[in-house]
């Protein structure tokens, strides 16, 4: 008989059914239970030396994928090829070169507009009209602005060690040019 936390062990030998039988007595607050185990002893769990070990069936195979979550696991369809992954900053730094070489707007004329036309109302009740040159000058004022803003703000972030840009750093760039009530 060993005792543990809280309780007793007790091992004990049948001889006729060559069995050993375990008594765990645990006192509970409640009431005592006891729990009785039996364990066999025979050939057929001992371990056998030189059998070889049965091979398992092959495992059924996977239920086919629906369309909609084939694309979820990472791994490609058998037979398709592998993607090509670009290194990180890679498309960012063709994305640069590509907006520094061309001349073009970067903002869509018709949000532009509606929006210039939304702040127009905003000021004078009747509906004011606006001539297309007007408009793609505008449009040309606030982007130039923008570029000037945002590379401001970049030049702040690597003031700042950083190389993420945050909404601090426009704040930060706004203050130093002076622009406030924008």
């Amino acid at each position: 008989m060993r005792d543990c936390r809280g309780g007793s062990i007790q091992v004990s030998y049948d001889q006729d059914s060559g069995a050993a039988v375990i008594y765990f007595d645990f006192i509970s607050s409640v009431r005592q239970s006891q729990i009785r185990g039996v364990m066999r002893h025979d050939k057929s769990t001992s371990r056998r030396k030189g059998l070889t070990p049965k091979r398992r069936p092959p495992a059924p195979a996977p239920p086919p994928r629906s369309p909609r979550r084939s694309g979820a696991s990472g791994a490609p369809p058998a037979g398709a090829k592998k993607k090509h992954k670009f290194r990180p900053g890679t498309k960012a730094l063709r994305e640069i070169r590509k907006y520094q070489k061309s001349t073009d707007l970067l903002l869509h004329k018709a949000p532009f507009s509606r929006l210039v036309k939304e702040i127009c109302q905003s000021f004078s009740r009747e509906s004011l009209r606006w001539q297309v040159y007007g408009l793609l000058a505008l449009q040309e004022a606030a982007e130039a602005f923008m570029v000037m803003v945002f590379s401001d703000a970049n030049l702040c972030a690597i003031h700042a060690k950083r190389k993420t840009l945050f909404p601090r750093d426009i704040q930060l760039a706004r203050r130093i040019r002076g622009v406030q009530n924008l």
